[in-house]
């Protein structure tokens, strides 16, 4: 039975091809991700390892450079890092030295004012010489370290980035106006934020402390131990000197690269579940054209399982050579994409490399566990996608199966069938329902659970809908392509479970398709309703990275020529009303209402003027208040006092939940969070403002100048890479989908090549050949397709409802324009699988296709 089965194998190799390829991929998509997540991981950590190689302990102070958010968390904010703590730390017996480090945002421009490298690796930090005048942080390639406020370093990567030499001027920035300063040397680093793509400029101490926090503070000190100290011992020294209040985090350098490794394993591990979260889905898809193919070849060699069971095969045996070969393809596939998953590793760490130069790179990584797993899942996914096929293969009785064919599924079996699938998929509709009404998060298990039912009830009952479905398409082909058109259609539900099977592949990607695009549009939508439906202003001005803008900027933005109106946008965000924590916002009276359309619903805009509050409606409702009545504050510092509300408006997206004037802030705030600055052009939106109001930051490159219409498309193009992403991701799955209509058509027009030779002889000329068979191919397309569509839609309304109590005024968008490319896209696919069978089928010759066998 062994030797029958490896025969079998070599006897069908054509027909087993696509199976084997779909095998492949799956599982090269599986080794590819373990292989590029291992060789990311592995060089993280080697770029990372030396972060800590001069750091005995740390101490780092959270709340650097913000007394007021310190006291906020509840933290002293009378006890930042200063010289007298790194004095005192370094007498500390077993110290050998102390150092106070001062690091924070810093960006530097190009020679065309933009930024260089990523916003969030742009860093700063402070030059702290020794008596030789270096720093052994960062030694010096070039020039030397910088001395006062009008110099600066940069790293050897963004000096040559940038063309800079030492003597130039660099432009520079936080949050504030921009630096100009003389650079006057270029160091070398193994810092990791450096190895990896971002930008470090070195200030003295004294600028860095200005500039990143505050005046005379250090962000964190770093302690060296002295010979024979080991770093727990300097540890258990360190924290008796600090002050209580749970402000500072001290940690020894064994833990803290630790705990950095830790963090990068998680990172690789998490981009590994999502990858392999994908595979799985090709692999899935993958089941559906096995068990077809193995289906097909039963069916195709039904009298010779016959014979074999007429001469002394047991079932047993029948089953084991049927699955003898689905284990030879699969140990065969799974080699193959083991190899192709190697090249695929390497392809994306290429990739990798070149959409970021600077990411740490290393030798490919090819685990055991890799070459384990790779093969294990091509097989056993091979093995258990045959098993119902060998089962039904041995079920067949000699003498029936050698009289017939084909043996058609009983009708017992049918009701069967349609009854389970009927109960998954009304059960799994029933609890989709359910999580979408719940709102909350606490819908997403039902929905997820629901998902996975209907899913599985819809691919149980795709036999029973096929026919009605296909039917509906018949006047269409009829009309599209005469007799062929008809005989497709005929051909399409002649089979209703093959015709299932092959349209399951495609109704997998497009239920996740659609549904990801229904979702993503939705969140676009009201996001860019949140952000801009209530903005009359023409201009935002906010920091690229989010952090605070200086209070510099707005002053400067405000004396700009052409500018009407202009407010900032800041936030107290530790005050409450009535003994509930509440975020404020905070805008200047005399320009409110030029800069944003507020919906009261009682009350004056005026009242914000008057230092009294506006609320939304949600607040008032949830506080029990309203216009004229009065709500305890508790400010930061602990005093209480009482605030008139002076108009409730409706949801107001950028307005937040409550408004105050920024002048009532500033009493209690002496430096608020500000996001943004708002303003309103004189004549509008036009060219010269927006340069003006560039030329007022300084033309800083981290401060960015926005129109609305710039705003919603930043919301969008973010939304659209993220599809991307999902998309490209899902195409491995789709790619697989048309390997399965391929296969199906090929060995259908193989079973059927007697009765096209029929037709051929009756006087069907080629072309009408070709025309059954594409459109056979693209009516079972869209008619997966079709289900996909509508059963994404469906699943991502239900995930809409569970996220509206986290996106205020979230409602489904359905993108009918795209999901009718999708449409058509899939009939492409149908038509482009069916090339190749349908140029076979044409090609069969009349007498030896209906001669018998």
């Amino acid at each position: 039975m062994y030797r029958t089965a490896l025969r079998n194998v070599l006897a069908h190799k054509g027909r087993l091809l696509m199976t084997a390829l779909a095998v492949m991929l799956g599982t090269a998509f599986v080794a590819g991700t373990m292989v590029f997540s291992d060789t990311i991981g592995k060089a993280m950590r080697d770029s990372n390892s030396t972060s800590y190689s001069d750091v005995s302990v740390q101490v780092v102070d959270r709340a650097a450079g913000s007394a007021a958010s310190a006291r906020q968390k509840g933290e002293d904010a009378s006890a930042p890092l200063t010289d007298a703590t790194v004095q005192q730390l370094a007498a500390l017996p077993g110290a050998a030295g102390a150092r106070g480090v001062v690091s924070g945002f810093t960006g530097v421009a190009d020679r065309q004012g933009n930024l260089i490298g990523q916003v969030w690796s742009a860093r700063g930090a402070n030059f702290a010489p020794g008596q030789d005048g270096k720093d052994a942080r960062y030694p010096m390639a070039e020039g030397q370290g910088p001395k006062n406020a009008k110099e600066v370093a940069l790293d050897r990567r963004t000096a040559d980035k940038a063309g800079y030499k030492v003597g130039d001027t660099v432009r520079v920035a936080a949050n504030g106006p921009v630096i100009e300063a003389k650079l006057t040397g270029v160091f070398t680093t193994d810092d990791p934020v450096v190895n990896t793509g971002g930008t470090l400029t070195l200030f003295d101490r004294a600028t860095a402390q200005q500039i990143l926090l505050e005046p005379g503070q250090y962000s964190s000190v770093v302690l060296t131990a002295k010979p024979g100290t080991s770093e727990d011992a300097l540890l258990a020294q360190v924290r008796p000197k600090l002050p209580t209040g749970g402000r500072f985090d001290v940690e020894t350098g064994a833990k803290l690269k630790a705990d950095d490794q830790a963090m990068i394993a998680k990172g690789t591990d998490n981009l590994r579940i999502v990858l392999l979260v994908f595979a799985g889905i090709s692999l899935f898809v993958g089941i559906f054209i096995i068990a077809n193919t193995f289906t097909m070849l039963v069916a195709q060699r039904t009298k010779e399982l016959a014979l074999l069971r007429a001469i002394g095969a047991s079932r047993k045996q029948v089953t084991r050579s049927v699955l003898v070969e689905a284990l030879l393809i699969g140990a065969a596939s799974a080699v193959a994409g083991l190899l192709a998953g190697i090249g695929i590793g390497a392809g994306m760490r290429s990739l990798m490399g070149a959409m970021n130069e600077n990411m740490p790179t290393g030798s490919l990584v090819i685990a055991p566990a890799t070459i384990v797993v790779t093969l294990v899942v091509g097989v056993l996914v091979t093995v258990l996608s045959a098993l119902l096929p060998a089962v039904r293969a041995a079920r067949i009785a000699p003498v029936a199966a050698m009289s017939s064919g084909d043996q058609p599924a009983s009708q017992k079996s049918l009701m069967v069938r349609n009854t389970i699938g009927a109960l998954f998929a009304a059960g799994g509709l029933a609890l989709i329902s359910y999580g979408a009404s719940t709102g909350n998060d606490s819908g997403r298990l039902p929905v997820g659970a629901g998902a996975f039912l209907a899913l599985i009830g819809v691919f149980v009952l795709l036999p029973l809908l096929s026919r009605p479905v296909v039917a509906l398409a018949g006047p269409l082909l009829r009309g599209l392509g005469g007799t062929p058109g008809k005989l497709a259609q005929q051909n399409a539900v002649r089979n209703p479970r093959r015709t299932a099977a092959t349209a399951a592949a495609l109704t997998i990607g497009l239920t996740l398709v659609s549904g990801l695009t229904v979702i993503g549009t939705s969140v676009g939508a009201t996001v860019d309703r949140a952000v801009t439906s209530s903005m009359k202003a023409d201009y935002i001005v906010s920091v690229a990275n989010g952090m605070s803008l200086s209070p510099q900027v707005s002053e400067q933005i405000a004396k700009t020529p052409g500018v009407a109106a202009s407010s900032p946008v800041t936030t107290a965000a530790g005050w409450k009303l009535n003994d509930t924590r509440q975020e404020i916002n905070g805008l200047n009276p005399d320009g409110f209402e030029q800069l944003l359309d507020v919906k009261l619903t009682s009350g004056s805009a005026a009242a914000l003027g008057q230092g009294q509050l506006l609320v939304s409606q949600d607040v008032a409702t949830k506080s029990g208040v309203g216009t004229g009545s009065t709500m305890t504050v508790t400010y930061p510092d602990k005093s209480t006092g009482r605030l008139t509300v002076g108009g409730v408006y409706e949801k107001g997206g950028m307005l937040g939940s409550v408004l105050l004037a920024n002048s009532e802030i500033a009493k209690h705030e002496s430096k608020p969070y500000t996001a943004d600055v708002l303003v309103k052009g004189k004549d509008g939106a036009t060219a010269g403002l927006k340069q003006a109001l560039k030329d007022a930051t300084g033309a800083n490159p981290v401060i960015e100048v926005k129109s609305k219409q710039e705003v919603r498309d930043d919301f969008s193009q973010t939304i659209t890479n993220v599809l991307n992403i999902m998309y490209g991701m899902l195409a491995m799955s789709v790619l697989v989908a048309v390997l399965g209509v391929v296969n199906t058509l090929a060995m259908s027009v193989f079973e059927r090549k007697r009765e096209i030779g029929m037709l051929r002889a009756i006087g069907l000329d080629r072309g009408g050949i070709k025309r059954m068979v594409r459109l056979e191919s693209v009516v079972i397309s869209l008619f997966g397709a079709g289900i996909g569509l509508l059963l994404g839609c469906f699943i991502a309304w239900a995930i809409n409802g569970t996220l509206k109590s986290s996106l205020t005024g979230l409602t489904t968008v359905l993108p009918y324009g795209q999901l009718a490319l999708f449409l058509g896209l899939a009939g492409l696919v149908g038509l482009v699988a069916a090339i190749w069978p349908a140029r076979r089928a044409a090609g069969l010759d009349i007498l030896s296709s209906i001669k018998t066998d």
